[in-house]
């Protein structure tokens, strides 16, 4: 009994029972995507306790909510009042606020903007502008521009005006991207328009989407009217926007013209150069124009460009 007892005394018990309490507590999260399936369990669970705990927890150890996060409300949109219910009851506003455009998003993916723009009103109703700003619209306008519903899209902007939420340079991006696409240049002087009286400026995708607009109606001299706007504003293209003009003018049959355009912004970037006559020489083989093929691929090995594997198998064949 006295052996038995010595092992007994308080500070070992206490020391015994810490050390117990360390192996047994379980480690919290360490990545967003851990944490994205503990909620989705709860969620699945409507364990919405636990789902709150988890979502202050993560927001504390500055893990932002994700995209996947509410991935539980894809099967079970029921559950969408107890969600708004648990966001509502986050402890930190900024955290809140993130939560609230992660589940937009993800009603967004699942293409139900309407059912998100209802997230908004809830998130507007819990924090005003500390909980919803321009980006919080972000994915809804983009579901309807996407689908070329343009009525509901200019609907959202004017709800964003009701609300007196600044419409930034992502928003007007949509609509001139969508437009662009069904080549409806009129359209985007509307929206052009109505940025300047918001007093947005324009961005690199602003001016992708124009120059996206006129090559699709193959208008040319309007591209490089448009580019030559971008230089004097300083803003830098896009990849993406090199590349609808040479895909364009190589379409049109203007390739003497498409490599001219390369050469001249070539020797400033490296990376860019690679890229650009890189796409160029491989569109121009596409529709058999192999003399200015041939020429665009020398001129990359004299600039030490990486033409990479199927380039530089076409070059060892036909060229070297």
């Amino acid at each position: 009994m006295f052996a038995l007892r010595k092992t007994l005394k308080p500070s070992s018990v206490i020391s015994t029972t810490h050390r117990l309490i360390a192996i047994v507590t379980p480690t919290a999260p360490a990545t967003s995507a851990t944490y994205d399936d503990l909620i989705q369990t709860a969620g699945n669970e409507r364990d919405f306790a636990t789902v709150r705990r988890l979502l202050d927890q993560r927001y504390a150890k500055g893990f932002f909510t994700t995209t996947n996060t509410f991935n539980f409300i894809s099967t079970d949109l029921s559950v969408l009042d107890d969600v708004l219910k648990t966001l509502s009851d986050l402890n930190e506003p900024h955290g809140r606020k993130k939560a609230y455009e992660s589940l937009v998003s993800r009603l967004c993916k699942m293409q139900l903007p309407d059912v998100a723009l209802r997230v908004v009103e809830a998130a507007a109703a819990a924090g005003g502008s500390h909980t919803v700003d321009a980006s919080t619209f972000h994915p809804i306008i983009s579901v309807f521009t996407r689908k070329k519903d343009f009525q509901h899209a200019w609907r959202v902007v004017e709800l964003m005006k009701t609300k007196n939420i600044a419409r930034d340079v992502t928003c007007y991006n949509f609509f001139l991207t969508s437009y662009s696409v069904v080549g409806d240049l009129k359209s985007n002087v509307d929206v052009l328009s109505k940025m300047a009286v918001d007093g947005v400026n324009a961005d690199a995708r602003t001016y992708d989407a124009l120059v996206l607009g006129a090559c699709k109606l193959g208008k040319m001299d309007g591209v490089m009217a448009i580019l030559r706007r971008m230089l004097e504003d300083g803003v830098e293209a896009m990849y993406a926007t090199y590349a609808h003009v040479i895909g364009s003018l190589v379409r049109l049959d203007y390739c003497a013209q498409a490599v001219e355009f390369v050469m001249s912004y070539g020797g400033k970037d490296k990376k860019l150069d690679s890229h650009n006559f890189g796409l160029l020489a491989s569109r121009l083989i596409a529709v058999k124009k192999i003399d200015e093929a041939k020429y665009v691929l020398e001129e990359m090995v004299k600039r030490s460009l990486d033409l990479g594997e199927n380039l530089q198998l076409y070059y060892n064949q036909n060229v070297k």
